[in-house]
């Protein structure tokens, strides 16, 4: 609490240091409900190297509900979703914000977390490594302020917890600590009772206009808590990140370095060199410390054939290296296009990695301690998604 309300305090001192100049504002309200559903066609080549009626799918990937509202300035953003496959369901995101000009915002609520290259770092359904550990994407319950000016973009967050979970393969979840959510957050599982507590965030990024593109370069910086609640005691974490996102005609290039550390202990109170991260209702180990570099290439095609309008063929690739001895790297690389048909969204990829948790026929395995010898395993897959 004491954390909080220190937050809170330095938070509202920022904001009196600028003259806000409020937007002019109407009695009109609005409203929008849409959602999304979507399909996936799976194929894969994993540990066993043959391919049979037990390795190929046709699975119902998920269905959402989107709700956005406006009244006199005050904005609310909120998504939740279904995923039958994993007999789960959860809120993405759920915020109310304020713009207080056309410079500063704030956003209340489940929220993303301002780090690396936003929104995505990636082009691929897949996303890039940095999504497996909780770095891209994610969503936690917190305060959120945004302040552009020119070039410049400067976000600053405190998150008290993780988003809400859902129920966990059908079961429910205990509050903010369950593995049925969107984003991955360390979660309790086995002899670790572990939360995600008192998080903040810092990015800035700087936008170059170049000859037909832009060059956009950042840093973002993060510290927060790691509890244990039979312990009762509370030990640290932190993650640093540089990223680029640069657009140049078709192209894009998105590239990042990530680096992480926790300080984690069981139940037992002993120093651990991996924790629980969950999502989609199944935990499974990450190492406590790792470098990830990512880097993906795109290029957007137009096209005139009947309802098929543009084509983005892309190239996403991560490489894991984790900073302990005697654990193993990891690598995911992700080649494919998206198809863009009105309303209807195709990703065609294939996915390739070792000692990658949703790349094996032992699901979850590899982001903890991993093999030395891991095989590169393949997946082929179809998303097929229809938004409205």
């Amino acid at each position: 609490m004491k954390n909080l309300l220190f937050f809170v305090a330095s938070f509202l001192m920022l904001l009196s240091t600028y003259t806000f100049e409020a937007i002019a504002q109407d009695d009109e309200s609005s409203l929008s409900v849409g959602g999304a559903v979507r399909y996936n066609v799976i194929l894969t080549d994993y540990e066993d190297g043959s391919i049979d009626n037990n390795d190929a799918q046709f699975t119902w990937d998920t269905w959402r509900i989107n709700v956005n509202a406006e009244n006199n300035g005050v904005k609310l953003n909120f998504e939740y979703r279904f995923y039958p496959t994993f007999n789960t369901h959860f809120v993405k995101q759920g915020w109310i914000g304020y713009y207080f000009n056309e410079k500063d915002n704030i956003q209340i609520g489940v929220t993303q977390v301002p780090f690396g290259n936003l929104q995505y770092n990636s082009h691929n359904w897949w996303f890039q490594g940095p999504y497996y550990v909780g770095l891209e994407d994610d969503h936690d319950m917190g305060i959120k302020y945004t302040h552009t000016a020119d070039n410049w973009d400067v976000m600053a967050a405190y998150f008290f917890q993780p988003e809400p979970a859902g129920p966990a393969a059908g079961s429910a979840s205990f509050g903010f600590g369950g593995s049925g959510r969107y984003s991955y957050d360390i979660v309790p599982d086995g002899n670790q009772t572990n939360y995600e507590r008192n998080q903040l965030n810092l990015r800035g990024t700087r936008t170059f206009e170049i000859d037909n593109g832009n060059v956009n370069v950042g840093a973002s910086g993060q510290v927060g808590q790691i509890w244990n609640q039979v312990l009762d005691e509370t030990t640290s974490r932190y993650a640093l990140a540089i990223h680029t996102d640069i657009n140049y005609g078709n192209w894009n290039f998105k590239g990042q370095f990530t680096n992480y550390g926790m300080d984690a202990q069981d139940d037992n109170g002993q120093s651990v060199d991996f924790v629980n991260m969950g999502a989609y209702a199944s935990p499974y180990p990450v190492a406590t410390e790792m470098n990830m570099y990512s880097a993906g290439l795109s290029y957007s095609y137009d096209v005139e054939w009947g309802p098929i309008t543009n084509l983005n063929f892309y190239n996403d690739y991560t490489y894991f290296q984790k900073n302990i001895d005697g654990f193993n790297d990891a690598h995911q690389h992700v080649l494919g296009f998206l198809l863009s048909a009105g309303d209807v969204y195709t990703y065609f990829d294939i996915a390739r990695g070792n000692n990658h948790p949703w790349l094996t026929e032992n699901f979850g395995q590899g982001l903890g301690q991993g093999l030395n010898d891991a095989r590169w395993n393949t997946r082929f897959n179809i998303n097929i998604g229809y938004y409205f």
